[in-house]
């Protein structure tokens, strides 16, 4: 069974956050619990949870964490309390768009009763739509599963970047996903996993999920997807994504654009899997994503071991821009979204 990402435990006003560290693996799997919103930011912020369905449903958890601090204010102040904690929570990571669209769930879920409405029924409330965001990931994930199970015939070979699995969910994932119920099904299917560095989300954790879940996998440099690609040796690509614009154009990890690339030079089919909480129809294209710049030092330095001269010059996207034109479909929750457009996926998104 892919493992449990995140966790609600207990009831608000003493409930709190169970997670497993991901800065931690493969080596150790430990779990971290949190009753502090201020640190689970922080764990947000330094990769401890990270993927963009498992921040949406963090962040959601960490607005009850936060309120249950305070549930003793009166209405008013509480309310306006919650939009200081969400504040907080919003700037954690600017690209992954499931983060915002969990922070206008909570406030919309106050913005239905109301302004009387005491503080402790409002912590109530927050906490109701936090577990909804939580099991409707759960949901989302299966769904695009499903989906994308009938994309992958048995024996496929799959190549993947980053991690788009149990561990960037609350679910089985989205780009795994598809993988894990091909599985179920009975299909053979292995996997060439990017280390995808510099953080090596590849190597240490979809390299970990896949194995611990059975699946055949192997490990390859960043740099051989397109030698393995030549050699015929990859049916096909599918990763997640932290954001979609209306037109498809869709950001996820750096080094997924090149692989897009490579994909296509190779005649290879370019699978994208993300739920519907991942597209932001409110940007026309890819160049209005924003794109986190991380600090220098997970690439001079990473895991503290030190790779580079010191005083060298870095630029270290977190992300970046796979063109809609070299999707060959987004596999959703809703739907197979084939050939990316406006048009197919707004007849999908039904918005």
């Amino acid at each position: 069974m892919p493992v449990e990402t995140i966790k609600w435990v207990g009831r608000a006003p003493g409930a709190r956050v169970r997670l497993i560290d991901q800065t931690e693996l493969p080596a150790r799997e430990i779990y971290l619990e949190r009753t502090d919103y201020r640190l689970l930011a922080d764990d947000i912020r330094h990769l401890a949870v990270r993927g963009a369905p498992a921040i949406g449903v963090a962040v959601a958890f960490g607005v009850v964490l936060g309120m249950q601090e305070v549930v003793g204010l009166p209405p008013e102040k509480f309310r306006k309390r919650m939009i200081e904690v969400a504040g907080e929570l919003s700037v954690t990571r600017p690209t992954a768009v499931n983060l915002f669209w969990a922070i206008e769930r909570m406030k919309k879920a106050l913005e239905r009763v109301p302004q009387d409405t005491t503080s402790q029924k409002l912590l109530a409330l927050l906490e109701a739509e936090a577990l909804a965001i939580f099991e409707q990931d759960r949901k989302l994930c299966r769904a695009i599963g499903e989906h994308g199970a009938g994309l992958l015939e048995n024996g496929a070979r799959v190549l993947t970047h980053c991690n788009a699995g149990a561990l960037a969910t609350a679910g089985i994932g989205t780009a795994l996903a598809a993988i894990y119920v091909a599985q179920e099904q009975g299909k053979q299917i292995s996997v060439f996993v990017d280390e995808t560095r510099p953080l090596l989300q590849g190597a240490r954790l979809t390299a970990w999920e896949l194995t611990r879940a059975g699946i055949e996998a192997t490990l390859i440099c960043d740099n051989m997807a397109g030698s393995i690609m030549s050699r015929g040796l990859v049916d096909l690509v599918i990763t997640g994504a932290d954001r979609i614009a209306a037109c498809g154009d869709a950001a996820n990890k750096i080094g997924t654009y090149s692989v897009a690339c490579l994909a296509q030079k190779h005649g290879i089919p370019f699978y994208i899997a993300a739920p519907f909480s991942s597209f932001d129809l409110s940007i026309p294209d890819g160049s209005h994503i924003p794109i986190e710049e991380r600090d220098s030092r997970e690439v001079v330095s990473p895991f503290g071991l030190h790779l580079a001269p010191s005083g060298i010059k870095v630029l270290n996207p977190a992300f970046d821009v796979t063109p809609a034109e070299l999707i060959t479909a987004i596999i959703t929750d809703r739907g197979i979204i084939r050939l990316p457009s406006r048009e197919n996926i707004s007849r999908i998104m039904g918005r």
